[in-house]
């Protein structure tokens, strides 16, 4: 079936905490266990929870976010995602209208449900309440103009008792209820302090949970009813995104003499650079666009596992290493010395390395006192303070991401401080908070986390100075077998890795 014409569903709530995520990773492991291929997707900047969408599909979770890649790419990367699939489950974020601060809605689920012209299935939490359940779902379904509340689940709904008045109040206005969750149906999802416990850390109980969570829908909601109002969803008329379309266009071209050095970067970069993505359990972050764009480019993509493998791929041209969990795993990464060694060397031989949070964590000096790799002069340590929100911020200089005056937009997730929290050239300008981030030589290291398929032009620039460097020196020069890393093909990496909880949930974003 065609991606334009695939039937579709948002799962939201009235607040975070209400279930979506429970709802919506039960959905996709049920209607994937009856043999639908289904495509996985979450609204927002989240990491988290698509991978274990991802899971329960089988193929990988994305993310769908008018603030970081434009409202106008929502459609397209929905169909990009979405081939070859039966039927799709976005799950949304935080409560139903909640979005970017002071923006109106802007890249809430709601505005993710309207441009995508899907019904939307409310996820109430019904347990402190009775027929006030019809006020509070009559109010979201008719608040916004376009967006249409289509159905509810009820969720930790107490006696027998207790489901027959929720049932009475919601047909009293009309609702038809898709399921019930009871009280003690509640299944366990181990988090920390960023959430869910990402996927790649606990495998073997993630797929018990999410197995659980299939079953757990199956028995309580009408698939058969979800079926028929995804189906209802209209023909999309938006071009399916393609990362090949995308790396060949200059979006970063403006003025003549900057246009023109700009186009010689719109050619495929040639010699196919062989471009490291860290992964495993410390680096999980990671949107699965990325290594689709940057094969797009021209480069081989391969994964490298700083907790495993003890040395880069060999003829490793250029490195990106996301966000995850480096605080939790500092002792390990911090015991092996070979790796980190190899990415100094890297550095050293200006060898392009791109490093977003996490990774920014990685390259400095230390981590809550343990060595890291000691690319940056910096030092980093856990806090109490949960640092989150969507940045708009402007390239304070040319480096092998963008040129100086690009403004990308992005966010911060963590609850970690750097210090120096900007090195004496800055990566980014956000404005009125001032300056973050370090560019030095052929690195460029930052809290923020960008979705390059938003910026397409980024992947393009790092495959061409990956291209453009020499992989010829330092220990990994390339007529050898790869001592680490695996191959990635775009669009069929490992379904569970380097995917994406709510990380907004509970916090107003700004």
């Amino acid at each position: 079936m065609s991606g334009r014409a695939l039937p579709r569903v948002v799962i939201a709530a009235p607040a975070s905490g209400h279930g979506k995520t429970t709802v919506a990773t039960g959905l996709i492991a049920a209607f994937t266990e009856r043999g639908d291929t289904v495509s996985p997707h979450k609204v927002g900047p989240d990491y988290i929870d698509p991978g274990y969408h991802a899971l329960a599909a089988g193929r990988p979770g994305r993310n769908l976010d008018p603030f970081l890649v434009g409202e106008e790419r929502i459609g397209p990367l929905f169909a990009h995602g979405a081939r070859g699939a039966d039927l799709a489950i976005v799950e949304g974020v935080m409560g139903m209208f909640d979005g970017a601060a002071g923006r109106g809605g802007y890249a809430s689920t709601a505005h993710v449900a309207r441009l995508l012209a899907a019904p939307v299935i409310l996820v109430v939490d019904a347990r402190a309440q009775s027929r006030s359940v019809a006020a509070l779902v009559r109010g979201f379904a008719a608040f916004e103009p376009g967006v249409g509340v289509a159905g509810v689940i009820l969720n930790r709904v107490g006696p027998d008792r207790h489901e027959v008045m929720l049932r009475e109040a919601l047909d009293e206005i009309g609702m038809p209820v898709l399921g019930v969750l009871r009280r003690h149906d509640a299944i366990a999802k181990p988090a920390r302090h960023l959430g869910l416990v990402p996927v790649a850390e606990r495998h073997a109980d993630a797929v018990r949970t999410v197995a659980a969570l299939g079953e757990l829908i199956a028995r309580s909601v009408d698939l058969a009813a979800v079926r028929r109002l995804a189906a209802s969803a209209g023909p999309l008329t938006d071009a399916v995104w393609d990362p090949v379309r995308e790396t060949a266009v200059g979006s970063d071209v403006a003025g003549s003499e900057a246009g023109a050095k700009a186009r010689c970067e719109t050619d495929p970069v040639g010699g196919r650079p062989r471009i490291a993505i860290a992964g495993g359990s410390a680096f999980t972050f990671a949107y699965a666009e990325t290594a689709e764009l940057l094969t797009a480019a021209g480069a081989e993509v391969v994964t490298v596992d700083p907790l495993r493998d003890e040395r880069l791929p060999a003829g490793t041209a250029g490195l990106v290493v996301g966000g995850g969990f480096p605080e939790v795993y500092a002792a390990e990464l911090s015991a092996n010395a070979s790796l980190r060694a190899d990415v100094v060397a890297l550095a050293a031989r200006g060898g392009p390395i791109a490093a977003e949070c996490a990774g920014l964590l990685y390259l400095a000096r230390s981590l809550d006192g343990a060595p890291m790799c000691g690319v940056l002069d910096a030092d980093a340590r856990m806090t109490e303070r949960l640092t989150l929100g969507y940045r708009e911020a402007t390239a304070v200089r040319d480096s092998v991401l963008a040129r100086a005056g690009r403004v990308v937009r992005g966010h911060e997730f963590h609850r970690t401080t750097l210090t120096p929290r900007a090195g004496r050239d800055a990566a980014w300008s956000l404005g009125e908070t001032g300056l973050e981030g370090h560019v030095q030589g052929s690195v460029h290291a930052s809290y923020l986390h960008a979705h390059w398929a938003g910026t397409p032009d980024l992947a393009r620039r790092f495959a061409r100075a990956c291209a453009d460097a020499d992989p010829t020196r330092g220990p990994n020069a390339p007529g050898g077998r790869a001592r680490s890393g695996r191959a990635l093909a775009a669009g069929a990496d490992d379904p569970s890795a380097g995917t994406n909880t709510d990380t907004r949930d509970g916090v107003t974003l700004g």
